[in-house]
């Protein structure tokens, strides 16, 4: 059987970044060369980043890569890479499309490109366009209806992008058709929780269906709310798993397969060049080279790397979203406001893991109610993580508003909050930090938030996680290090004391809010799973307690409009995934609005 060595770039991209991204191509090509690559691939829109959103209705962005594409091929032929076949993702147009209603200006597609020899041989576009979760891609592309097929010693290599192996049909069984010997998809799917143990088999599903060798390669990084976690898998025909990558981790997967060799003959059923196959797709066949390598001894894997388990996997997606967000809108440093409670020891323990505790500064703002245990809870995770510290009181603030506008209740409490908020945004405009939003996923959900207070800042990095999961990362992130033989980054204290805003003597969540245990399995119906009143309490919660946190929810629309972007780790994050009207009157409950 004929051989080849493939290589798997599993890296990352910046939204608009061309020259960087080329540059990244350049690089890991060559990488790919010092290995011995007869083959190397890049993830979906690799040139451009991704997702590029409403920059792909922008037609200078559209000729942009176009123009970074062909250049690019001159260069890595420049380079000495002219002879290897170079699959990358990027940003194309129809030629053919014609303007009409309910199709994107300018007809753009997510594309993919074969390089060689300093030209594009090859370009195809992505055929099946999601339209579900995060995902817009109807509403800025027109699908591809080829299926490209490219001829590299020997071996007939069919080409995909990412959805068009989690949809049924198209090109998987078309591969199948071409009569291709090894499958490509070139991907960047969004991380989500236990996404890796439904990728896994799905590509061994698409493997049996395509009925040869899959590669499914996927890009690693973050680009505002979305985090991609790599895990980049190799299946042969009978879906057993030849290599899979790491999780959060860049690098080049490069592995040896014994393929079947390209037929002389267009494969049954019709597959010759030009020829139309399943749905619809027209058979696009480029030949770079006919005769197979001489045969030489299997000696490259790719290796298999071990899962994470899922409060690190989770963890780690935290990290590498905040870190990427930092990274690539130019930040070096992030500002906490540091209260002494889990979510801010939390999002601290990201931060000084994300970008170093070096350039993590965290500042305590005590009022009259703050507790001691409190202000020495703050101190201590200062000491424990080496994170700048410093305390500025609020109260001579507090006690002069005050004395202007003699506010009571949720006003007087909000506007300590608002204080701490006002603060923190005047550190970051004279220091240049950005500043983290310590909000999570259950009090976002029920409005339990100030705005302008402590919904200010650039980046919410524990957005999309329950309160319940904050106790549970930051007893795993606790336990990592005490396993690692480090100083645990969180207090206990901080793990075990009641949660408070500390707005009021002796103020718990508890006074406005169920126990966190019960009201994030309420949350996780009403939020996730979009369940209504009367199946969550046939699930066994009481009947007024879920009226009342729905109502919560359903009140809190516009807060959370006023958030900052955050991680998206779930299903169904705050933000794209959700998006319900604020104007809205409609209620789970027997008694609608009007």
């Amino acid at each position: 059987m004929p051989q080849l060595r493939l290589a798997l770039n599993q890296i990352d991209s910046t939204v608009g970044d061309l020259a960087a991204n080329a540059e990244a191509i350049v690089h890991w090509t060559r990488h790919a060369a010092e290995q011995g690559a007869h083959v190397v691939a890049f993830p979906e829109m690799m040139l451009t980043g991704y997702p590029v959103e409403d920059l792909a209705l922008r037609s200078s962005f559209v000729e942009a890569s176009r123009a970074a594409l062909r250049a690019l091929a001159v260069r890595l032929d420049e380079e000495g890479f002219g002879e290897l076949p170079v699959v990358v993702g990027y940003l194309d147009r129809s030629e053919k499309a014609q303007p009409r209603y309910g199709q994107p200006a300018g007809a753009p597609q997510n594309a993919g490109a074969v390089l060689h020899r300093g030209a594009v041989v090859l370009t195809f576009a992505k055929h099946h366009l999601p339209n579900y979760g995060v995902f817009d891609e109807f509403r800025y592309f027109v699908p591809g209806d080829t299926m490209p097929v490219v001829r590299v010693h020997g071996v007939d290599i069919a080409l995909a992008i990412c959805e068009d192996l989690w949809q049924d049909g198209g090109r998987v069984p078309a591969a199948r058709s071409a009569g291709a010997g090894l499958l490509v998809s070139i991907n960047a799917s969004p991380y989500e929780r236990e996404k890796d143990d439904t990728r896994l088999e799905l590509v061994r599903k698409r493997a049996q269906e395509a009925g040869c060798t899959t590669a499914y390669l996927a890009m690693i990084g973050g680009q505002d709310e979305l985090v991609f976690d790599g895990d980049s898998i190799v299946v042969d025909k009978d879906g057993e798993v030849v290599a899979r990558a790491p999780q959060f981790a860049e690098g080049c997967v490069v592995l040896d397969l014994d393929l079947p060799a390209a037929s002389a003959e267009p494969a049954s059923g019709g597959a010759a060049h030009g020829r139309v196959v399943d749905d619809g797709l027209r058979i696009d066949r480029v030949v770079l080279s006919e005769e197979p390598l001489p045969a030489y001894e299997l000696e490259v894997s790719g290796g298999y790397a071990d899962r994470l388990e899922d409060d690190e996997e989770v963890y780690s997606a935290l990290v590498v979203g905040l870190r990427a967000y930092v990274a690539k809108n130019g930040f070096r440093s992030v500002l906490i406001g540091l209260s002494g409670g889990i979510d801010s020891a939390l999002v601290a323990a990201i931060a000084c893991d994300a970008v170093g505790a070096q350039n993590v500064y965290g500042v305590a703002m005590p009022s009259k109610y703050s507790s001691d245990h409190s202000k020495g809870d703050a101190a201590e995770l200062a000491r424990r993580t080496g994170l700048n510290f410093r305390t500025i009181p609020i109260e001579p603030m507090f006690d002069a508003y005050m004395g202007s506008l003699a506010l009571t209740g949720l006003a007087e409490e909000n506007l300590q909050a608002r204080l701490r908020g006002t603060m923190l945004m005047a550190l970051s405009n004279q220091e240049g930090q950005i500043v983290l939003a310590p909000g999570n996923k259950s009090e976002l959900a029920v409005g339990y938030s100030t705005l302008y207070g402590d919904a200010v800042g650039a980046y919410g990095p524990i957005k999309d996680l329950y309160k319940t999961s904050v106790f549970r990362l930051a007893r795993w992130r606790n336990r990592a290090a005490e396993e690692r033989g480090q100083t645990p980054p969180i207090p206990e204290n901080s793990i075990s004391k009641p949660p408070s805003a500390e707005l009021r003597p002796g103020q718990v969540d508890t006074d406005s809010l169920p126990d966190y245990d019960v009201l994030d399995r309420i949350l996780e119906l009403y939020v996730d799973r979009d369940q209504g009143k009367d199946a969550i309490v046939a699930a066994g919660f009481d009947a007024e307690l879920v009226a009342r946190t729905l109502r919560m929810v359903d009140t809190a629309e516009y807060k959370r409009r006023q958030y900052p972007p955050g991680t998206k780790i779930s299903a169904k994050g705050f933000g794209k995934d959700r998006r319900l009207p604020i104007t809205n009157r409609w209620r789970e409950s027997p008694h609608q609005g009007g």
